[in-house]
């Protein structure tokens, strides 16, 4: 079709399309693999933060059979791409996003009816899906990089650390988590600040998407902004464990990032996505970082530094 201009993809199985018509556009998503959650689940969690005033991308039209939905056209401006520009005040930015992770933490209903008017509810991050998510470095980078002899060991103390760490988190699973709340993923649109690809939501642990947000991958921040975006974060809750929370953020950001290793080295070498493991230096960095500050990971440093040493303090 003429009106249809591709436009870059994610780390998904989708392929997304603007169309336009006159001086309105849409989006057309394309996914035939996992076509459940790209298309029914993302639009079913879309218009649970669309009741909650949350900003996300409405349906238009759905053709489930032909494998795509039409949603509403946020844009190309990103928050990552005005944060990198050299002018940009980066905490104002961060202030906002604070006060939107603030705002969907807030959501309670988790039942919607999705397009095909049956219920949705949101599931539960529990501590099984955190183990086999950090397993994916084991299963992918781990298994890439050393030795036949050296993966089996490898991978059983590396198990055994994982779950015991899951074990030591401390927060209830009991709110919203959009799983990928980084600035990639949040839009400019007007004034105000739009989420995207949000088809991974559970129901999990708060700290996560703070996690999620401040040792991102793709957008280098230092020492101290981190730091201001986690306290702007903490001063605004009233009822809030620092201790505890600050505990689970660090647990949490180190198995997510193993988790990227992980992810990335599969989406290179099976997916022929090779562009992703650029990132992958970073991910060790953010890695490297959080396990020198908190003594709960020290058989997670130990089995680092005996078998990718050179990794973790790659710079």
């Amino acid at each position: 079709m003429k009106n249809l201009i591709k436009i870059k993809g994610d780390a998904s199985f989708r392929k997304f399309f603007r169309k336009r018509n006159n001086k309105n556009s849409s989006i057309l998503v394309f996914a035939k693999k996992e076509k459940f959650k790209n298309l029914l689940v993302y639009d079913a969690i879309n218009k649970i933060l669309n009741k909650n005033k949350i900003l996300a991308p409405m349906l238009y039209n759905e053709n489930y059979n032909k494998n795509f939905i039409e949603i509403q056209d946020f844009g190309n401006e990103t928050i990552f791409k005005r944060l990198n520009k050299t002018k940009t005040n980066k905490i104002t930015y961060f202030k906002k996003i604070i006060i939107l992770l603030n705002r969907i933490q807030l959501i309670k209903n988790r039942k919607i009816k999705n397009f095909k008017n049956k219920n949705y509810i949101i599931p539960k991050y529990d501590k099984k899906i955190l183990i086999k998510e950090a397993n994916l470095f084991c299963g992918w980078y781990a298994k890439k990089y050393l030795s036949k002899k050296n993966i089996k060991k490898f991978s059983r103390k590396f198990k055994l650390i994982v779950k015991n760490l899951s074990s030591h988190l401390e927060l209830k699973n009991n709110y919203f988590v959009h799983r990928d709340f980084h600035v990639s993923n949040l839009m400019l649109v007007n004034s105000q600040i739009g989420l995207i690809d949000s088809q991974d939501a559970l129901i999990g642990n708060r700290a996560y998407d703070l996690a999620s947000l401040i040792d991102d991958v793709r957008f280098k921040t230092s020492k101290s902004l981190k730091n201001k975006i986690f306290n702007l974060y903490v001063n605004k809750q009233k009822k809030l464990n620092l201790y505890k929370f600050k505990h689970d953020f660090e647990i949490l950001s180190v198995l997510r990032n193993l988790k990227i290793i992980g992810i990335f080295t599969r989406l290179a070498f099976r997916d022929g996505k090779k562009n992703y493991l650029r990132l992958i230096p970073y991910a060790w960095n953010l890695i490297n970082m959080r396990i020198n500050e908190n003594e709960i990971f020290h058989d997670l440093k130990d089995l680092l530094n005996q078998n990718f040493k050179n990794k973790l303090n790659e710079n």
